[in-house]
């Protein structure tokens, strides 16, 4: 039965609220949910599933023993990411997480945006206390008011949602400085005596990629010096993307003293092809991900401070709520290394 004052819009949906609202009975709307079927017409599948989307209805697999309450913890869900990228963010979070003694979920999303809605909606089933989703966002997904509903569902039944990603979204965000990484990247390289410059950037309508090369581009321009269209390179958003756009950047037989590359997965693509081709380019990336401690020459990049990331967005999802979304945003530094040696005058 429901409390006193109880809506559909402030619980999570019933199986029995889907029943009445497609007009089959309970047991009708299970098998159909449940992808039985036995006595199920297709007429009544169709208005079941479409009863159950209208509602933000999710198969509860979990808190039936648990009446209305939630499963103590955090579930993280982990968009489509290259490993060495995703790697410090899941630390981070297990990291923090365990020194407040919560136990952490770890859901991968695949890389299709659909894929992200449909996690939410099965992280939802399972009712944790705080959901997170890290990953990057792209400007022509289609897929966001659907995020956003799957998310606010969440939230009025009781959860907590906190997301590590780019701000813009009416959630609690932890987000990166990804311009300011960028453009203080390009003003060390000048400094260090560099004049041609190619970056390796990632997909096209990727917020992160297009953040940190637009922030390069600024910080060049600040520095006396103009970067061509035909000098940033677009693919995917990992080492081996990046290691054939390098490729094809120097078959061009474009002038290049050092290459930015936007995230280090992509930096180490970069690194490799040159090794394999023989060349020497100075090479810079952004994160300073853990798996640079065992590489030849030492990177320069942009270090993230992960474990204040993962900290920062679990004391927003534990503590009150604000009377709005809040966010964060965390700085970077450039950290210069032996891959951009100081250019001799």
């Amino acid at each position: 039965m429901s409390t006193m004052g109880e809506s559909a819009s402030t619980r999570a949906a019933r199986l029995s609220d889907v029943a009445r609202l497609a007009g089959v009975s309970a047991a009708t709307a299970s098998r159909a949910l449940n992808g039985s079927d036995r006595g199920v017409r297709e007429v009544n599948r169709v208005k079941v599933l479409e009863a159950a989307k209208t509602l933000g209805y999710a198969t509860n697999v979990a808190a039936q023993a648990v009446a209305r309450g939630r499963n103590r913890g955090v579930t993280l869900v982990v968009k489509g990411m290259p490993d060495d990228y995703a790697n410090p963010i899941i630390a981070g979070v297990v990291t923090a997480a365990q020194r407040r003694r919560l136990p952490v979920t770890i859901t991968s999303a695949g890389t299709d945006p659909a894929d992200l809605v449909e996690s939410v909606h099965n992280a939802r089933g399972h009712r944790p206390e705080f959901l997170m989703i890290t990953g990057g966002r792209a400007t022509d997904d289609a897929t966001i008011p659907e995020l956003v509903d799957a998310l606010e569902r969440y939230e009025a039944e009781g959860g907590r949602v906190v997301l590590i990603t780019q701000p813009g979204l009416p959630f609690d965000t932890v987000a990166y400085e990804n311009r300011k990484g960028g453009y203080d990247m390009a003003r060390t390289l000048a400094d260090l005596g560099y004049r041609d410059f190619a970056v390796i950037s990632g997909m096209k309508h990727g917020l992160t990629q297009r953040d940190r090369t637009d922030g390069f581009v600024d910080g060049l321009a600040e520095s006396g010096i103009r970067i061509t269209a035909d000098r940033i390179l677009i693919g995917e958003f990992n080492r081996d993307a990046a290691y054939a756009m390098t490729g094809d950047l120097l078959r061009r037989g474009i002038p290049v003293d050092a290459i930015f590359a936007v995230n280090d997965a992509m930096a180490l693509g970069v690194l490799t092809f040159l090794r394999d081709a023989g060349r020497r380019i100075a090479v810079a990336g952004f994160d300073d991900i853990k798996a640079l401690r065992d590489i030849t020459p030492s990177l320069t990049t942009v270090h993230l401070p992960w474990e204040q990331v993962a900290d920062e967005a679990l004391t927003m999802a534990m503590g009150p709520r604000g009377d709005g979304p809040r966010t964060i945003m965390i700085e970077g530094h450039v950290v210069v290394r032996e891959s951009t040696p100081r250019v001799a005058q």
